[in-house]
């Protein structure tokens, strides 16, 4: 009994890896070594000192024979509760399984109607652009001739007279090239409308105009520096909030089709299986 009552009093110890301070002496010589090689010879002289002594503190702390120290174990009426745990099942995702790491978006809207919304919203941009120049010069030619200029070295030249009267050369340029830029933009925002937040038509319609605006107007200068002298900010705006809400509602009211990443994947890497259909919906 005297035995049992000297062992509850005595704590129960642990051996545990003794404290050491060479290892950050080490550190600290390394650091001080490459520090030296920007600063002078001597910290890195005081580093390689330093590194070689932690080398050797640490080496002394584990050989030949490894430094313990007795941790002592409070009293079981003074140590933690056990933790109790409870299994559970969870219901994994197989690959290949709708939502197995999911990409957004999960659709997307058709090319098609990205080249239609930069046809719609490329005349809606026109419509804006000749009104511009009619109401304040009396000239739909115009805002083609300036448009015209990024391309035609002759239009950079031009009076107002001569930037107001008709140019056969710079009618097709301009057209050209706002034709491009028009289905590439729509192919941007058939791309980019699902990605946008809550309300797509307020931020491809009016917000991503502000921004390309602004992109526009930090570097037009280098681009066409015609148009940047004769540039009028708020029918510019106004020209691509236009292109923005009329080919922003056609792109949207378009119908989404499903990406890739929703087929299984077997039918992903092209394999002929049977009963892999990429087109079935997949339910979780």
């Amino acid at each position: 009994m005297a035995s049992e009552a000297r062992e509850t009093r005595v704590p129960e110890t642990i051996a545990m890896p003794a404290p050491t301070v060479w290892p950050l002496v080490t550190a600290l010589g390394i650091t001080l070594g490459c520090a030296g090689l920007v600063t002078h010879m001597a910290v890195s002289v005081v580093g390689l000192v330093l590194f070689l002594r932690g080398l050797v503190g640490w080496w002394r702390e584990v050989l030949p024979v490894e430094q313990h120290e007795a941790v002592p174990v409070p009293p079981p009426e003074r140590r933690a509760a056990p933790v109790h745990t409870r299994l559970h099942t969870v219901a994994r995702l197989h690959l290949g399984e709708g939502g197995h790491r999911v990409h957004i978006p999960a659709q997307i809207h058709p090319y098609s109607a990205g080249i239609k919304g930069g046809i719609v919203g490329g005349i809606a941009m026109a419509i804006v652009a000749v009104a511009y120049g009619i109401i304040a010069y009396g000239s739909p030619w115009y805002p083609i001739n300036l448009l015209a200029a990024v391309a035609v070295p002759v239009s950079r030249n031009l009076s107002l007279e001569e930037l107001k009267a008709f140019h056969g050369l710079a009618l097709v340029v301009a057209c050209i090239s706002h034709a491009v830029l028009s289905l590439l933009v729509g192919l941007l925002y058939a791309a980019m409308l699902p990605m946008l937040p809550r309300h797509p038509a307020f931020w491809g319609g009016l917000m991503t105009p502000l921004m390309w605006t602004g992109l526009i107007w930090a570097s037009l200068d280098v681009i066409n520096p015609t148009l940047n002298q004769h540039i009028d900010w708020r029918w510019f705006i106004a020209s691509q909030v236009a292109f923005g809400m009329i080919g922003g509602f056609v792109i949207a009211r378009s119908e989404r089709i499903e990406t890739m990443q929703t087929w299984p994947m077997a039918a992903r890497a092209g394999l002929e299986t049977p009963q892999v259909d990429p087109e079935q919906e997949q339910t979780p």
